[in-house]
């Protein structure tokens, strides 16, 4: 691949646009950045390139075209010679459901069956929508590509993925497990062997990968065997403002006893619990830490709950792996904080997990390694990189073998 080509990564949020130029052989950047509070009375564009950083106020009511507008005319222009070359937008999607197993390229056909899935993903695949959308309309002539974050998961067994309802429900409708996160996953295990210094195939791993949203993922022989998410981005961990696992008789509960609407029931469950619910104070990790070191008891509980679950999940992963080469942290929280990867470890040391204090304090901010003594079972934090997948597959599809 020439080394001028250069990809630009979108990643559409519901009021957030976020982008990346960037070369997809080295998985330099040239450029990134975020539209944030699209569609409000006060949007906000910041961005940066190697040395500099920028943000620029938005006109009220500014959405997702007007960002890719701002790119196209004033960014992107900006930054050449780095986006003379540019030979494809990447598109982060997150629910494509069984149709894709691999990244591609976009036409009708994908639009019509990323609209499709938008019922499983209502917070995530109609923003994507917008996204690939305006982008077609800025760069006509540019190849658009789709890569899914579900694409990694459609090597689940069926034990793993089909849920214990009546069969007709898959065979008709297709509702099963089937995962998020899937780039970060997939990244993440590919550069852990390079760490460990083994091939991918060969290696056991589970992945957890911990932001706003959160999951674990059981990779075997460089394969996903089983994910914490599920039909939906709800499933699984506690995360920022989702509840993750529960009864599903609550919701009959909710509705039937308490009159929720399912409106209110889906707000409930998708921006109202998780951290933000049981602490009543933040979905920021970092807010919590610091108010439970003050002794806020909800913040406290928060972290609590958060790293037994987590905990639970790594050793439940432990059935389909049998043999478990390495554990890594990953996502904002993954990468940063010290109070949960001490926590979750703590909690597996009947696996023989054993911290390493000075490493874990010392492995943060996009650093990465190893954070477990040398006589533990192996715990690594390595920082993830979703848009450099994404661009890797987008250059892939357009220029194959070069």
């Amino acid at each position: 691949m020439a080394d001028s080509s250069r990809v630009l990564v979108l990643n559409s949020g519901s009021s957030s646009l976020k982008f990346a130029l960037l070369d997809p052989h080295s998985g330099e950047q040239y450029l990134s950045g975020i539209g944030e509070a699209l569609g409000g009375p006060e949007p906000l564009l910041t961005w940066k390139s190697p040395g500099q950083k920028h943000s620029r106020q938005l006109d009220s009511g500014a959405a997702h075209g007007v960002v890719i507008d701002l790119l196209v005319r004033d960014l992107l222009a900006g930054s050449q010679p780095a986006a003379g070359n540019l030979i494809a937008v990447g598109h982060r999607v997150v629910h494509g459901g069984e149709q894709f197993a691999h990244s591609v390229v976009i036409d009708q056909k994908v639009i019509d069956a990323i609209a499709e899935c938008a019922a499983l993903a209502p917070l995530h695949n109609p923003p994507g929508l917008l996204g690939i959308h305006a982008a077609i309309n800025a760069f006509p002539e540019i190849p658009q590509v789709a890569v899914f974050d579900t694409a990694f998961h459609q090597t689940l067994p069926r034990h793993a993925y089909l849920y214990a309802l009546p069969y007709a429900l898959y065979r008709d409708q297709r509702i099963r497990r089937y995962g998020m996160h899937g780039s970060s996953h997939r990244f993440v295990c590919e550069r852990a062997a390079e760490l460990l210094r083994k091939p991918l195939r060969e290696l056991n791993i589970i992945s957890a990968h911990l932001g706003n949203g959160a999951s674990v993922t059981a990779v075997r022989n460089g394969q996903s065997v089983d994910t914490s998410m599920g039909l939906t981005p709800m499933e699984g961990l506690v995360m920022g403002t989702r509840c993750g696992d529960i009864d599903p008789g609550l919701l009959l509960h909710l509705g039937d006893a308490l009159g929720f609407s399912l409106e209110k029931i889906s707000s409930l469950l998708n921006r109202e619990s998780g951290l933000l619910g049981i602490s009543q104070l933040s979905n920021d990790c970092r807010e919590l830490e610091s108010a439970a070191a003050d002794g806020h008891e909800g913040a406290k509980l928060a972290l609590e709950i958060f790293c037994y679950r987590l905990a639970k999940y790594i050793a439940a992963y432990t059935v389909p792996l049998q043999r478990v080469d390495a554990v890594v942290f990953t996502g904002g929280i993954g990468e940063n904080s010290i109070f949960v990867r001490e926590q979750v470890l703590h909690q597996l040391r009947h696996l023989g997990f054993h911290v390493d204090a000075k490493h874990n304090e010392s492995i943060r901010f996009g650093a990465e390694g190893r954070i477990t003594a040398a006589d533990s079972a192996v715990a690594l934090v390595i920082p993830t990189n979703e848009e450099w997948v994404i661009a890797r597959d987008a250059a892939a599809l357009v220029r194959p073998g070069e």
